[in-house]
């Protein structure tokens, strides 16, 4: 094995000659750097160093193997060469230590907008910003909260409610309570060890993880962590590709996914404005000339380029025969597609604009919902396919609404990365424990013992489609980060 000094790759640090170390190995990313899903400047910034820490944030370990070719490693960086110095602590690192230091205890964590609170002082900026960041204005982003609060409650009293069970099934495969956690990218931008911990934690509370295409984590990590019997879907953002799809379909498929949720509402990204104004602003010094600073480039850039923009229905006839998991649709949006998934034989689909990363001024999962089941309905397709939400889920509240509405299970994303930044596996079995704990109030104050008893008469959605009418909710807006222009400095 050849060994490289450390002096020899400082010398390799620029466009037309570009070495990175990561985890002790020194590979020639030269020709790599136009490929780059993520974009030149991101290699750059590490070329000639050791670019591990960079590394690890955004990608698993064998993404390595999977997209460079053999002759882009060259060696071994030789340990006798390397020279240790001490990390200079920036105003930032300084910030988010103090920050850590002095966030309040696990306990003291009330509700899911306490974590996204803590979230945001611990985060570094660019993590903060990809979690945080919504499409454009960010009215979709905050419509998906405020849609629930246009939906009211009915209680019903003296009924026996000794005894409530919130456990369901999805997909056949059992939940202690309607809810699984959501595929989000990039892990470990939030906590070290990435997915895992949301692996671990949806273990613990016995539910279910969707695995994403692009985790921090390898599949095969997400896979190792899971506990006994426990069940994971696989989210597919599909690759322009096909053979690349396949063997990633077939690979979660054989590693025991049980269910793959084909994300279709991606085309192309939406404008995250708060990620790409952080990225903008971190350019490399190398990098010379107005045009070759691309200001449409933040973290999200890094899913993509690969993602296939011609995806259409015939493709799903494809995906059958690849792979024997039950098929669901990621991001459906009006009750004609949710219509045509159903007739082209999917077992479900999620009503889901992103979380509001995409298209802005699409309407909210639950506003849709009332009227995707009626059409299902309608066209006698309503018991052959199940429904499921995501985007804007904060209270047990939001849980039971859903349910009353005919969905079978709801998904929620950006909150478990709030508690994992904040507090680790523990911060993400809190989160999920305290959703558990208001929904089995919700449905005793209800005067319901298990959801099958909600029923959609016990909700009030004569507002739900009323845009000019939502009550103010102090802590969502105290959490909230908004997008701010840019002034120039005069």
């Amino acid at each position: 094995m050849r060994l490289i000094s450390a002096q020899e790759v400082s010398k390799h640090n620029k466009r037309e000659d570009c070495w990175v170390i990561i985890h002790g190995k020194v590979y020639d990313l030269t020709k790599f750097l136009p490929e780059h899903p993520g974009g030149e400047r991101i290699i750059l910034k590490q070329a000639g160093k050791d670019g591990t820490a960079a590394f690890d944030q955004i990608h698993p370990l064998d993404i390595i193997k999977q997209y460079l070719p053999p002759e882009a490693f060259l060696g071994e960086i030789d340990p006798a060469t390397v020279v240790k110095t001490a990390k200079v602590e920036t105003e930032e690192d300084k910030r988010r230590r103090l920050a850590i230091e002095k966030k309040p205890a696990l306990s003291e964590m009330l509700n899911l907008y306490d974590f996204e609170a803590v979230a945001s002082q611990v985060l570094t900026a660019e993590a903060w910003a990809y979690y945080s960041s919504g499409a454009e204005d960010e009215i979709t982003l905050r419509e998906n909260h405020n849609a629930f609060h246009r939906i009211w409650l009915r209680p019903r009293v003296m009924r026996n409610v000794l005894n409530v069970d919130s456990s369901t099934k999805i997909l056949g495969h059992h939940s202690s309570f309607p809810l699984y956690i959501t595929a989000t990218a990039l892990g470990k931008l939030g906590h070290p060890e990435g997915e895992v911990v949301l692996t671990r934690a949806s273990y613990k509370q016995k539910i279910i993880q969707m695995i994403p295409t692009l985790a921090s984590c390898s599949l095969d990590e997400m896979i190792s962590a899971r506990g006994e019997g426990q069940i994971q879907f696989f989210q597919l953002y599909v690759n322009s590709d096909k053979n690349i799809t396949k063997k990633i379909v077939q690979a979660a498929e054989e590693k025991g996914c049980k269910a793959l949720f084909i994300t279709v509402d991606a085309p192309q990204l939406g404008r995250r404005e708060k990620d790409m104004r952080v990225k903008f602003v971190d350019a490399p010094p190398d990098v010379q000339g107005e045009h070759e600073i691309r200001r449409d480039r933040g973290a999200a850039l890094a899913i993509s380029k690969f993602i296939d923009p011609s995806l259409n229905w015939d493709d799903l006839k494809w995906f059958m025969s690849i792979t024997s998991m039950p098929i669901v649709l990621k991001g459906i949006q009006t009750s004609e597609d949710a219509i045509l998934a159903a007739k082209y034989g999917c077992k479900g689909i999620v009503l889901s604009n992103h979380g509001g990363r995409q298209l802005d001024f699409a309407r909210s999962a639950i506003e849709i919902l009332p009227e995707v089941v009626d059409s299902l309905k309608k066209e006698g397709l309503l018991d052959s396919i199940e429904i499921y939400v995501d985007g804007g889920i904060r209270r047990g509240t939001d849980i039971f609404k859903a349910i009353a509405l005919g969905a079978k299970a709801v998904g929620i994303g950006r909150p478990m990365l709030y508690a994992m930044s904040s507090y680790g596996q523990e911060g993400v079995e809190h989160a999920l424990q305290l959703l558990k704990d208001e929904l089995e109030m919700v449905m005793r104050l209800m005067g319901v013992n298990t959801l099958a008893d909600i029923r959609p008469e016990m909700v009030d959605i004569k507002n739900l489609k009323d845009h000019n009418f939502v009550p103010k909710d102090y802590l969502f807006s105290n959490v909230y980060d908004k997008p701010i222009p840019r002034r120039s400095k005069l």
